[in-house]
């Protein structure tokens, strides 16, 4: 089971999001049958065996052993993934183009980048899976409180000679290209995104006072 499957297929997207199969996926994070799920969800299997065909046929769930009891043979299905999440190329004729806007101040450009990770690193992750090999990532996440807004925008522009200098350092262009593109040293093309973004609010919880005076 992968921690996180990236969906491709417009199909497979719009049958994950069907939110008894939704349901469905989250109870099979461990294996389970057609009659337990019922149990766990409240429909009748006749409905849930619907539900699990749909998303074994998306490639959602998969077979894991068929136990037989008696004359009956019970299937046991697990989720292929702790966790999904649709790429942009689900809906490739409206997804962002990066290109579009290409600018550092734009929310819609980082958008754009984002939704270009999710659908480049789905794509790594799998072929990374396929191949059992370790796909090699970094990343940073934190945040960061500006007294103001100037104060932000002195912070974008140290980071961006930051990280300029640091790609000046490590980055090897080569002499030419070699086979198949390739820079000429052998080296792998990584892609690096620096992102910053005011962090969500979350809605204030009413005190013991206010709830009592409800």
């Amino acid at each position: 089971m992968l921690d996180i499957e990236v969906i491709e297929d417009p199909a497979a997207a719009e049958a994950s999001l069907d939110p008894i199969r939704t349901r469905i996926l989250r109870e099979l994070s461990e294996p389970g049958s057609a009659t337990q799920l019922a149990a766990k969800v409240g429909l009748p299997r006749q409905k849930v065996n619907y539900h699990l065909k749909a998303l074994e046929r998306h490639g959602l769930v998969e077979l894991v052993e068929e136990r037989r009891k008696g004359n009956v043979t019970e299937r046991v299905l697990q989720a292929t993934a702790a966790s999904y999440l649709i790429s942009p190329v689900a809906l490739a004729s409206v997804a962002p183009d990066p290109h579009r806007f290409s600018d550092r101040f734009s929310a819609f450009w980082l958008l754009a980048l984002a939704g270009r990770m999710v659908q480049e690193v789905g794509k790594l992750i799998a072929g990374a899976a396929a191949a059992r090999q370790k796909l090699a990532t970094f990343a940073i996440d934190g945040e960061i409180t500006f007294r103001s807004a100037a104060d932000r925008a002195a912070f974008a522009e140290e980071l961006g000679v930051a990280v300029t200098r640091l790609v000046d350092k490590y980055h090897d262009g080569g002499s030419a290209p070699g086979p198949g593109g390739a820079p000429a040293g052998g080296g792998r093309k990584h892609r690096l995104v620096v992102a910053l973004h005011p962090v969500l609010k979350t809605p204030n919880k009413p005190s013991v006072k206010e709830q009592d005076n409800d």
